[in-house]
């Protein structure tokens, strides 16, 4: 499929918006990273199956359809990553990667403070609920933020045993790096830890498989937002080794989870029902099933190569303005589509809003919930970072994020580039 015609797959992208002066215009969605605009593949799917649409569990023969379309989707799932039942995993819906990974730092830990390692450029999704179940070490990152794997060793190798979870995200939300999983997963087993990614940004960039070329490098847990690939319907997924969490207390408690209750007692449900407290998100389960299917068949080689030529083109153009700084490795080539930068002389948030204003141009502007990598990167300290909160005055820190989708188009860089360089213009 050329790169030209992605974009006739996509709903909503040629929707006008209105800008401040009342001019209409197709808006320019640079923040993919935060969320994406549906397939059209996926919302036929929903509206396909909206007409059966009951609650999933028991109560007539939609409630039977959506069912048996509902427990059919796991196994679809686990297939998109080069697994089955018989390998040990196990699907779990959730709303989205944050409450993923909550759940999994709340059953795996259970408040008994077990020790986990993660790293300085997670998003806050990936740290706070470790800080919050776990006894949390982290991995530093270098001054151009890239994970530095040595250190991550040296840790495992100084706990002795004691670290039960090394928690990673696949790819940065800020610079788009992508973590070597398989690498970092044999490493947590080489020590006796098991691994658990954060693929919120790399669901859609980059096929993932849970298994390594051998079984020392296989992810242990992967988790995922629909929002993020193209199905924006309210569905997260939790792929985990069963062993890991049968027997654990539930996550969440309510209807769905438990086989039996008594006055004084309760008997829960095996995996994955009593982590699926209420009634399921069907369609936003069958939103993820129809986008893994368009991208399944364009293929993420051809996905890679039409979003690399999107990134390439828009550093190429950022490195030839003046007073541009680009945060990370800009000739890293294990990077998603994400670019964060700074115009010096423009705060961050107003170059995002004059960009909103003058040609309807999303761009993320801050610290993208990832703070600490955010200001490593910048090179503020804590200690300037607590100056800051206490000056009323003060701005807080961060960058302009363009991040690319598979809609997105070479025009439509150059379009952004053009009216960068005009606000870098009429500032100076």
């Amino acid at each position: 499929m050329a790169s030209q015609s992605y974009s006739t797959l996509f709903s909503g992208i040629d929707t006008e918006v209105e800008l401040p002066n009342g001019q209409r215009v197709v808006p320019i969605n640079f923040d993919n990273a935060a969320t994406t605009p549906p397939l059209k593949k996926v919302d036929e799917f929903i509206c396909e199956n909206i007409m059966m649409y009951g609650s999933v569990g028991r109560g007539g023969q939609k409630s039977a359809y959506c069912t048996h379309a509902y427990e059919i989707s796991r196994e679809e799932i686990l297939n998109f990553f080069g697994v089955n039942v018989e390998d040990g995993y196990e699907v779990i819906y959730v709303k989205n990667t944050t409450e993923g990974i909550n759940l999994l730092a709340n059953v795996l830990c259970d408040r008994n403070r077990q020790k986990v390692l993660t790293t300085r450029m997670e998003h806050h999704a990936n740290d706070l609920p470790w800080r919050e179940y776990g006894n949390v070490f982290y991995c530093e990152v270098d001054q151009e933020g890239q994970l530095e794997l040595e250190e991550l060793e040296e840790k495992l190798i100084r706990a002795k045993g004691s670290i039960e979870y090394v928690s990673v995200v696949g790819a940065s939300n800020v610079t788009g790096y992508i973590n070597p999983i398989h690498e970092i997963a044999n490493l947590a087993h080489r020590y006796g830890a098991r691994c658990i990614v954060d693929a919120a940004q790399l669901i859609a960039h980059r096929a993932i498989e849970l298994k390594g070329s051998r079984k020392e490098q296989d992810i242990d847990a992967l988790v995922f937002s629909g929002h993020k690939m193209y199905a924006p319907f309210g569905s997260g997924v939790v792929i985990v080794k069963r062993e890991m969490i049968e027997g654990k207390r539930p996550f969440l408690l309510g209807g769905g989870t438990v086989e039996a209750v008594f006055d004084d007692d309760v008997y829960y449900k095996p995996l994955p029902y009593k982590d699926e407290a209420g009634t399921p998100n069907f369609l936003g389960a069958m939103s993820i099933l129809a986008a893994m299917t368009v991208l399944k068949n364009i293929g993420y080689e051809q996905i890679e190569t039409h979003e690399e030529r999107l990134k390439r083109r828009f550093i190429k153009g950022l490195e030839c303005l003046p007073h541009t700084m680009i945060y990370g490795n800009a000739d890293n080539a294990k990077r998603v589509g994400v670019v964060s930068f700074n115009i010096e002389g423009i705060y961050h948030k107003d170059m995002g809003t004059l960009l909103q204003d003058k040609r309807g141009i999303a761009v993320r502007t801050g610290c993208f919930c990832a703070q600490p990598y955010v200001a490593r990167l910048l090179g503020v300290t804590n200690d300037e970072r607590y100056e800051y909160m206490l000056d009323a005055n003060a701005k807080p820190i961060g960058m302009v994020r363009a991040s690319f989708g598979l809609y997105n188009t070479e025009e439509e860089v150059d379009e952004v580039l053009n009216y960068i360089e005009d606000i870098i213009r009429s500032k100076k």
